[in-house]
């Protein structure tokens, strides 16, 4: 059976050391310090994983031949060009995405890019939308908060223009917390993955949906990784807190409720996850044709994902449509 991945990581080596620069200045942002200090700091034990990242050629390809993963659907890697000042940033991702459209083009069965944008400046984000489709590329990566700032603020409409514009749909994908509310998350290793990933990039998707920018774009697809973010657990109780607070005054009414906007705006990938309860609650929740295979490469262990995948407790429509069919429907790759 065909599998198409569409949380698949690579950076480039400029980015790469430009965040090196940041991480040693004084006014680096306290959760992108601690990345610093893990998962992004240049010991032993991160050599492989930093080595992955930069491939994205015949090594990437010969892994995905030995995991059984037929296509790779590549972004780039949290925090994206989101840290930088503005001009570096419009440049560095223009320049990553033409990397990731040369590898596509030499890869172009095996490979698909989202690419990546500058949320800093929104007019040179839109311009570079409209350049992600004439490359080729399928999509664009945010990775959630720009310096604490969310997508819903009203600065950054035209990102959400150039997406209804090129029907490009949007992979909302998780970073530490921004400094507003990292603070609880620094012990515990609580601003990493285990829980401030999904609690940020959560919050970042709720303030998407209770700020009515899918009654304004309603054109917009986002996707979100990680079986959602945990937001497919919380829909219910949305609705009915919502509700409560419409009655009393507390906030404004939506033409419809939050869950209709997750249902008809956002998709949600496997990525990170391996839990057949997860999953089936997704499924029952929202349906097999809004869920979307990924493995998280080269993060997570994606021969793991894969062995999920093949044995999960899934019909085998189920199946086809999380392992290709929506990906290939979305992306518009078959």
């Amino acid at each position: 059976m065909k599998k198409i991945a569409v949380e698949e990581a690579f950076v480039t080596a400029e980015i790469a050391a430009e965040w090196k620069k940041v991480l040693a200045r004084s006014d680096v942002e306290p959760g992108f310090a601690k990345m610093g200090e893990s998962i992004l700091a240049d010991t032993p034990g991160n050599a492989l994983l930093h080595g992955r990242l930069i491939d994205i050629g015949k090594g990437r390809i010969a892994h995905m031949d030995k995991v059984g993963i037929d296509v790779q659907v590549l972004s780039l890697t949290s925090p994206g060009v989101q840290v930088f000042a503005p001009d570096l940033a419009v440049r560095l991702a223009a320049e990553a995405n033409d990397a990731l459209a040369e590898a596509v083009r030499a890869a172009p069965t095996r490979l698909a890019g989202l690419g990546a944008v500058a949320p800093q400046d929104p007019v040179a984000a839109a311009r570079e939308i409209e350049r992600i489709k004439a490359l080729g590329l399928r999509g664009l990566i945010v990775n959630s908060h720009t310096f604490g700032e969310y997508l819903d603020a009203s600065r950054y409409a035209p990102i959400f223009e150039a997406m209804e514009a090129t029907g490009l749909p949007m992979y909302l994908h998780p970073r530490e917390p921004g400094p507003g509310m990292v603070q609880p998350f620094l012990d515990y290793g609580l601003y990493f993955a285990g829980w401030g990933f999904a609690a940020e990039t959560g919050l970042h998707a709720m303030r998407l949906i209770m700020s009515g920018t899918f009654a304004r774009y309603p054109k917009l697809k986002i996707i979100l990784g990680h079986m959602g973010e945990g937001i497919p657990f919380w829909l219910q109780r949305i609705d009915n807190r919502y509700l409560l607070q419409v009655k009393i005054g507390a906030v404004e009414q939506l033409p419809r409720l939050p869950s209709e906007y997750f249902l008809d705006n956002f998709v949600i990938t496997t990525a990170g996850v391996t839990s057949m309860p997860a999953l089936r609650l997704s499924i029952d929740v929202l349906g097999a044709e809004r869920i979307l295979f990924a493995a998280d490469f080269p993060y997570e262990d994606d021969a793991e994902a894969v062995r999920f995948l093949e044995e999960a407790a899934l019909t085998q429509r189920e199946r086809e449509l999380i392992a290709y069919q929506n990906a290939e429907r979305l992306f518009a790759l078959s």
